[in-house]
């Protein structure tokens, strides 16, 4: 798949942007393009800084996304065409931010163990478990992958707290 844009000048793109909303198409194979995509990624996610980024985040419309839930860069997770799995019935409200929608959070509930299976930055496929801060980053950045955003999940009341930096932002 052709980019019209240089990994170098990927940046973060905000809502409204119309990206954010389109479900993103799978990754054919591991590429250096899609390799460099992945390091530019996690260079943005870093700097924002944040814990995931997803490819409409960066403007493009692919299954991927990194992640990283301790900030430590050898800690950095490349996932490729992730496909995620809820692990029992026990959900979780907490506070969730997004790169996309600055200064907007919000208490998103969502299940508390999930099971991922992707491929790495190295076209290698792998399944990770988590019931922690893990498993919220992965559900929130594959929510990305099919135009889904925390304003989506937000309750009424949070709706109507980040209205005016909504409205804001839609211009």
């Amino acid at each position: 798949m052709a980019m019209n844009t240089a990994p170098e000048n990927l940046s973060i793109v905000h809502h409204p942007a119309p990206i954010l909303r389109k479900v993103c198409q799978p990754v054919e194979a591991v590429t250096p393009e899609i390799v460099a995509i992945c390091k530019r990624m996690l260079e943005l996610m870093h700097e924002a800084p944040g814990v995931g980024l997803a490819a409409p985040q960066v403007g493009l419309p692919l299954r991927l996304f990194v992640a990283n839930a301790s900030g430590e860069v050898e800690d950095d997770m490349v996932f490729i065409n992730p496909q995620i799995t809820v692990e029992g019935k026990a959900t979780e409200d907490m506070e969730e931010g997004c790169l996309s929608l600055p200064g907007i959070n919000a208490s998103i509930r969502r299940p508390k163990a999930v099971t991922i299976e992707a491929t790495d930055i190295d076209g290698n496929r792998f399944r990770a478990t988590s019931d922690d801060l893990p498993a919220r980053i992965w559900q929130h950045e594959n929510d990305h992958l099919d135009g889904v955003m925390i304003i989506d999940k937000m309750s009424p009341i949070d709706k109507m707290a980040n209205r005016k930096a909504l409205k804001e932002m839609e211009g």
